[in-house]
């Protein structure tokens, strides 16, 4: 795929996303990357590095153009504004204004799979709304729907292996999961890619995983018997509250899990490899690459 030489902005470079973004950038992009953060303070090692580093508050759209100025591409990552109702979405559209303003040309943004109404995913209607703006801003656009991490699945993974049970709220429902450095990367390719046109596209892993499936991955990996455990919704809830979550971030994280036990997650793509060149790593992998997160589990 071609690549631009136009300068290129990452939004939220502080974050983990944004720093494997920006890391694969630097050693693949030609022309000027702009970064931006709440504390451009933490992003000081970059300026050496040759990135021009400004400070940006999502919250405060009235400086956001002058942050986003010369900036042709823009990889806006979704931020983590969920402490206040309708501030993560406020943030979206305010950076969304801003890059029309600033004369943007092309908008990367990170979503997640079947954000439409209807989804079971609790946090999905921020991405849809911010979709739509994207989609009536005039921009031209790059959708790239992040699949949930693989990384995502260590802990419960360790917990298997103690317990000999995987307990998940998924059903029968698999999951396309996909890691954080295979989402970042696809996202800084779609951001120099000289692609002008408005595309929406799922960013997956190599497969899409049951319950069973990751029950069977953790017995193989560990040589441990491990059996799939079906929780409803409500179970995981309990689980979730008795691990000290409040109430509405329990529901949160377990509609996720909702999600794809309705099918909303499992659809597998080429998108990673089409942006990268390289075909996305799956569970064993990163089982593997985190052999000793389950020394003392075993």
């Amino acid at each position: 795929m071609s690549q631009t030489n136009e300068a290129v902005l990452v939004t939220g470079a502080s974050g983990q996303l944004g720093q494997l973004a920006i890391e694969w950038l630097l050693e693949y992009h030609q022309g000027p990357i702009i970064v931006t953060s709440r504390d451009p303070q933490k992003l000081s090692s970059l300026t050496e590095r040759g990135v021009i580093v400004r400070q940006a508050d999502f919250d405060q759209p009235e400086t956001l153009p002058e942050a986003f100025a010369g900036a042709k591409r823009l990889l806006l990552i979704s931020t983590d504004g969920l402490s206040v109702p309708g501030q993560r979405v406020q943030q979206h559209l305010n950076a969304v204004d801003a890059a029309v303003q600033a004369g943007v040309e092309h908008l990367v943004y990170t979503s997640l799979p079947s954000p439409e109404p209807g989804t079971a995913c609790l946090l999905a209607g921020d991405h849809y709304a911010t979709e739509e703006k994207i989609k009536s801003s005039g921009l031209s656009y790059t959708i790239l729907r992040n699949n949930l991490y693989t990384h995502s699945l260590i802990p419960a993974v360790q917990q298997a292996v103690a317990s000999g049970q995987y307990a998940a709220a998924t059903g029968d429902g698999a999951t396309a999961y996909v890691t954080r450095e295979d989402c970042a990367h696809a996202a800084a390719a779609a951001l120099i890619a000289t692609v002008s046109g408005n595309q929406t596209l799922d960013v997956s892993g190599p497969e899409a995983l049951t319950g069973k499936d990751i029950a069977a991955i953790a017995s193989e990996f560990t040589g441990r018997a491990i059996e799939f455990v079906p929780l409803t919704t409500e179970q995981l809830v309990g689980i979730y509250e008795a691990a000290g979550l409040p109430n509405g971030a329990a529901q949160v994280f377990a509609s996720f899990q909702t999600a794809s036990s309705k099918g909303e997650y499992g659809q597998v793509t080429t998108t990673v490899k089409d942006f990268t060149g390289q075909a996305p790593v799956g569970l064993k992998a990163v089982l593997a690459a985190n052999k000793s997160a389950f020394a003392s589990a075993e």
